[in-house]
């Protein structure tokens, strides 16, 4: 096992975000000091993960002249490079995409930069966000910073790498079929995907028929997260959902927890992944929640629906993406699972209405429970971490893709039916990997996760990369 972290006795020590943003705020520390910290963590730890799509560190320098705003004010971060930031490429993991930089921020750049965050790169993601492994057909992969040999998940895995191994206090994730919390998973993350409408919808996803993208962080404590989603909504409202409100500790309710322990797809649990979910119901239980085992809400069915829905995004970046990515893209360089991908949809395209109809049929299905039921507890993942080459881009399409399913079985339902989720790192394997837990309540309901995850968070603290 080859552990890698940066974490080391600078000005941002073993801090979180708001750890940071304290010292910056006491002058204990300049934001200067804490940007030159971070670039050096990431010159220690970039060689081996590969997870920095840009370096965009002279700018990050410049800005520090004008001062920062806001909650984690002149804390470093970095943007995930699929999202427009004007100045940088948007890649989208893909040499298919125009090299030319962005002119100008999409919606969501405002609100994570208007949190006081000084972006300093763009992190990486797989070609298009669509599998769940940032590894590429024409570069080296993203590897996880707890044993370099396995994935760090993805779509969202260049920013989990580089804040599990301490160069980023937070970074910037967003989840389209659980893209926050499958490397949150993987690395030994907090990661919360909000409710549809929470935080500015992406470019891509709002001009979808549903809009699986929702846009977050990724942080290694509860209360950076909190805090974060808290500061947005104080500057953009919370429009038709409940308001969050500052969420500082654990709620007082105990809450009726539905479990769902088996995959969609009929596989087994592997048996770190059931050992973590049964720890977790006995955790639970002893705090005074109850749990009950309940029946998955939708069938087989949705699996062919989800599949269907994320193969039309496919065939609309392989024969529209002049129009969807931007001027200057190349069909050509396209990478063999989206080109598969794409196949898919051809051969089924007249699926589509029908997959359509079954996502939203399984969206009420998906939201009965809430009727009975708090939060869902479920696995994050089907199974545990697995290792770079498992889910290749480059093998055969058909392989990769059934692997795809089997791996992620749990986390898109919440994409589809837009309500909040969150992955808690819970445990580790015989091995020393992370295994995590899967919590998901109503739309709009993300007080309940944080609350709760506050009190597990106490109750078992979440391993750190350093101590292991």
């Amino acid at each position: 096992m080859k552990h890698v972290h940066a974490f080391c006795d600078d000005a941002l020590g073993d801090l979180d975000a708001t750890g940071v943003a304290g010292r910056i705020a006491s002058g204990e520390i300049s934001a200067t000091e804490a940007l030159e910290s971070a670039l050096a963590r990431i010159d220690r730890v970039e060689p081996e993960l590969s997870g920095l799509a840009f370096d965009d560190r002279d700018r990050a320098r410049a800005r520090l002249d004008h001062g920062f705003h806001g909650v984690f004010a002149g804390v470093p971060s970095a943007i995930k490079n699929n999202t427009d930031f004007a100045g940088l490429p948007t890649r989208n993991g893909s040499a298919a995409t125009p090299a030319a930089p962005a002119t100008s921020d999409e919606a969501y750049v405002g609100q994570f930069v208007g949190t006081g965050l000084n972006v300093l790169g763009a992190t990486t993601t797989p070609a298009f966000g669509l599998t769940a492994t940032t590894e590429f057909a024409d570069r080296a992969p993203t590897r996880n910073p707890w044993d370099t040999d396995y994935s760090s998940g993805g779509s969202s895995g260049g920013s989990a790498a580089l804040v599990a191994a301490g160069a980023l206090p937070i970074a910037h994730g967003n989840d389209g079929g659980g893209s926050i919390r499958i490397p949150a998973a993987a690395c030994g993350l907090y990661g919360l995907k909000p409710s549809r409408g929470r935080t500015a919808p992406s470019k891509m996803g709002a001009s979808l028929p549903i809009d699986l993208i929702s846009n977050g962080v990724i942080t290694r404590s509860v209360r950076d997260s909190a805090i974060f989603l808290a500061d947005v909504e104080s500057r953009s409202g919370s429009g038709d959902l409940p308001p969050i409100g500052r969420v500082d500790g654990p709620g007082a309710r105990r809450l009726r927890v539905a479990l769902v322990n088996a995959p969609i797809t009929g596989r087994l649990l592997d048996g770190p992944t059931q050992t973590a979910l049964d720890d977790a119901v006995a955790l639970l239980e002893s705090l005074g929640h109850s749990v009950e085992t309940v029946p998955l809400p939708v069938d087989r069915s949705f699996v062919d629906d989800f599949s269907d829905y994320w193969a039309m995004l496919a065939f609309g970046i392989d024969r529209f993406g002049g129009r969807t990515v931007g001027k200057g893209f190349d069909r050509s360089r396209l990478d063999p699972f989206t080109r598969g991908l794409s196949s898919r949809f051809l051969r089924r395209f007249y699926r589509t209405p029908f997959a359509i109809r079954g996502l939203t049929k399984a969206t009420a299905s998906f939201r009965g429970l809430c009727d009975r039921f708090d939060v869902v507890l479920s696995p994050t993942l089907a199974h545990t971490t697995p290792k770079i080459g498992h889910l290749s881009v480059t093998e055969s399409f058909e392989d990769a893709f059934d692997k795809l399913i089997d791996y992620v079985s749990f986390t898109p339902a919440n994409n589809v039916s837009g309500t909040p989720a969150v992955s808690l790192p819970w445990s580790r394997t015989p091995d020393g990997l992370p295994v995590a837990v899967h919590f998901s309540a109503d739309l709009g309901m993300e007080r309940t996760l944080l609350e709760l995850s506050y009190e597990l968070e106490a109750a078992r603290p979440f391993a750190r990369i350093q101590d292991a």
